[in-house]
């Protein structure tokens, strides 16, 4: 089971640091909003993995390509979505005013939402960890417990930790704050644009 485990951990791991639309909107909440209404969002994958793991183990390999395309353009939009959010926070920023962003259960639910719209937690399933899950399964359902498990706990223990980084470079000051708010905006910008265009080469 510990081989699977540490598969699990290591894998893990890759997939929380792995720059990407999710992780820099992690930042962005935890720039905006400080780490205590951030930090749930660092467990979005376990509200929005559930689904993509059974249709990915269902189908035993690959996404269909007009799954994938669809989830390229609806991420893509999405994504674009959070980034003008952002850049009206960075736009509008005022250290002296509290947030009016949604709580805790706003910040997974949009967290979630862009995981799930987008395609690569289900490429990552259907040909990396989906069938390492398979044939732990089938080894024993300890081994594949086991993997589970050691891939959600580092993902969410990565990504708080990436949340109280990022928080204490928000105690920098509030120039520095506005500046790294605008450096996520134009991060998720670059990442929506590029789903959409990956959605049209098909």
């Amino acid at each position: 089971m510990w081989l699977y485990v540490l598969q699990g951990v290591g894998l893990g791991f890759s997939a929380a640091v792995l720059p990407g639309p999710f992780l820099a909107y992690l930042i962005s909440q935890t720039l905006e909003r400080g780490w205590r209404r951030a930090l749930p969002a660092a467990f979005a994958p376990l509200v929005s993995d559930g689904p993509i793991i059974t249709l990915c183990l269902l189908v035993l390999s690959q996404v269909p390509g007009w799954f994938e395309r669809f989830l390229h353009f609806a991420g893509g939009s999405f994504i674009l979505y959070l980034a003008f959010g952002a850049y009206k926070a960075w736009r509008n920023f005022d250290s002296n005013l509290p947030s009016t962003n949604p709580g805790a259960q706003g910040s997974v639910f949009k967290a979630a939402l862009m995981n799930a719209l987008s395609p690569g937690p289900y490429i990552y399933w259907s040909l990396v960890t989906g069938p390492i899950l398979l044939r732990g399964w089938r080894e024993t359902p300890v081994n594949g417990i086991g993997f589970l498990a050691g891939f959600y706990a580092t993902i969410v223990l990565s990504l708080t930790a990436i949340i109280l980084v990022f928080s204490l470079a928000r105690e920098l000051g509030p120039k520095f704050n506005r500046a790294m708010l605008g450096v996520s905006a134009i991060a998720l910008l670059i990442f929506g644009i590029r789903q959409l265009w990956l959605g049209i080469l098909g």
